[in-house]
């Protein structure tokens, strides 16, 4: 449903129409899904350039960044349908009956494999109007699974939201797949009612702590709780080495502030924390490095936050400003660094390793590298953590008791790269513990994404003729070490 398509449909008739369609789609062929997915992500590049037209109305976005985000997410509806035509991803496994299974009784015939989980509601993204929002990868890992999916369109772009929703069904419906594979709607009332909605059987979200926690809590207090996919904040620390430090403080200076800018700082992803030697000649550096001009930010609101959340920081009596241009606090903020001490981020962790949506980064200096451990271990989770340092004995020796404590910490610890930038790839994590994510289990970007959508069922002593194709003996699919245990 969209705002113009359907305005007299209630939450429950919209919610029942996905539900039948995805109940088609589920039933349907690998090979047909596949070729459905491929469909949409054609359509969506046909009209390219109106909807990057009318994301930069929207969302005051770059062209370039846009036509790049257009580009990651039909190609990520590619690389997932790929996905579902090698049919790997349903984990199929089969054990024969063992009369002598040494657990000391017989074992069955048992055949198991992931299947759809169910309807799946999308909170779509403010800072990616494609690549998080109506086809994003949430909708790309869902389809992928067997499901169809209500998105909850994001106020910062919603004319986008409903323009690329009627370009999706019209191919959707050329295609031969259900009209109501996907369906957009809008309002934060419409959200939460869909998500009570007990046909609705998983969701997923991206923004922030406060938001996202609120419908995870919803999610789990429904009479059939469900999954809920949360990315909600991170600041993703990054630690410099000594070395590193000495050898390479302009370059690290020049990369560090390119990573904090990229589309002014509003990504998930961005290195707001800092970590550098106090002697080093790394502040300095950033004192004097070049920075992308003003820009704006998506929108008023988001605007305000920055301001205030930059407000709250700049305040603390252990923090001071490093550089800030006279635009800092604009409509079209200029980037921002702060600076404080590693002794006052141990003090108070909560108030000063805070993110900042928006060009704004914390320089930390350190003078004894046993401190970095500390905060290391200190840190709630994240979705990334950064490691710049030089392959000596001395840096190493620092990353040999770091990557354990960011490991734990993170879903994804970097070496001598910054964290903005996600790849949509096959060995991609893009997820953390709380309050990075709710299930630091999963990962929200990748092709591992699609088994957040599935779930296992287990088949016992089926005829062949009853047995799901993905589970009879002939097919391909099924795990080879899991066949006669």
């Amino acid at each position: 449903m969209t705002e113009t398509d359907a305005p007299n449909l209630t939450i429950d008739q919209v919610v029942t129409r996905v539900a039948a369609a995805s109940g088609v789609w589920a039933a349907t062929a690998y090979a047909e899904r596949a070729r459905v997915m491929r469909a949409i992500a054609d359509a969506l590049d046909a009209a390219g350039p109106d909807l990057i037209a009318i994301a930069q109305d929207e969302t005051s976005l770059p062209q370039p960044r846009l036509r790049g985000e257009l580009k990651r997410t039909t190609f990520q509806l590619r690389i997932f349908a790929d996905e579902v035509e090698r049919g790997a991803f349903v984990d199929a496994r089969i054990d024969r009956p063992d009369a002598t299974w040494p657990m000391g009784a017989p074992r069955p015939d048992l055949r198991r494999m992931l299947i759809p989980i169910g309807p799946v509601l999308n909170f779509a993204a403010s800072n990616f109007p494609f690549a998080f929002s109506v086809p994003g990868g949430d909708t790309a890992a869902a389809l992928a699974a067997g499901n169809a999916v209500l998105v909850k369109a994001h106020s910062g772009h919603p004319r986008l939201s409903d323009t690329m929703a009627a370009v999706i069904e019209e191919a959707v419906v050329q295609a031969g797949a259900p009209a109501d594979l996907l369906r957009v709607i809008h309002g934060t009332q419409n959200g939460v009612e869909a998500l009570e909605h007990p046909a609705i059987k998983a969701a997923s979200f991206t923004g922030s702590i406060s938001g996202g926690r609120a419908l995870f809590d919803i999610a789990n207090a429904r009479p059939e709780p469900i999954p809920f996919y949360g990315e909600l904040g991170s600041v993703n620390p990054a630690f410099v080495a000594p070395s590193a430090a000495a050898n390479r403080a302009t370059e690290i200076a020049e990369d560090y502030l390119a990573s904090i800018t990229g589309s002014q700082g509003q990504l998930c992803t961005k290195p707001g924390v800092l970590f550098v030697p106090a002697e080093s000649g790394v502040v300095n550096a950033l004192r004097s490095a070049a920075a992308p001009g003003p820009a704006p930010l998506l929108n008023d609101r988001i605007s305000q936050g920055f301001v205030a959340s930059l407000d709250a920081l700049a305040g603390n009596n252990a923090v001071s400003v490093l550089r800030e241009g006279k635009e800092s606090r604009s409509v079209e903020p200029e980037a921002t660094l702060l600076l404080t001490t590693v002794d006052a981020v141990l003090a108070e962790p909560e108030a000063l390793v805070t993110e900042v949506f928006g060009p704004v980064g914390l320089i930390v200096t350190y003078t004894d590298t046993v401190d970095l451990e500390l905060v290391a271990r200190a840190l709630d989770g994240q979705l990334t953590a950064t490691i710049v340092a030089d392959e000596v004995d001395t840096d190493l020796e620092l990353a040999r008791t770091l990557v354990p404590a960011l490991a734990d910490r993170a879903g994804r610890v970097l070496w001598n790269q910054w964290p903005t930038g996600v790849s949509v790839t096959y060995a991609q994590q893009h997820g953390g513990p709380y309050p990075a994510t709710t299930a630091s289990t999963t990962t929200a970007v990748g092709t591992a994404s699609i088994a957040r959508f599935l779930r296992p069922v287990a088949f016992q002593n089926f005829p062949t003729a009853l047995l799901p194709e993905a589970l009879r003996d002939d097919n391909p699919l099924v795990l080879p070490q899991s066949i006669d245990g």
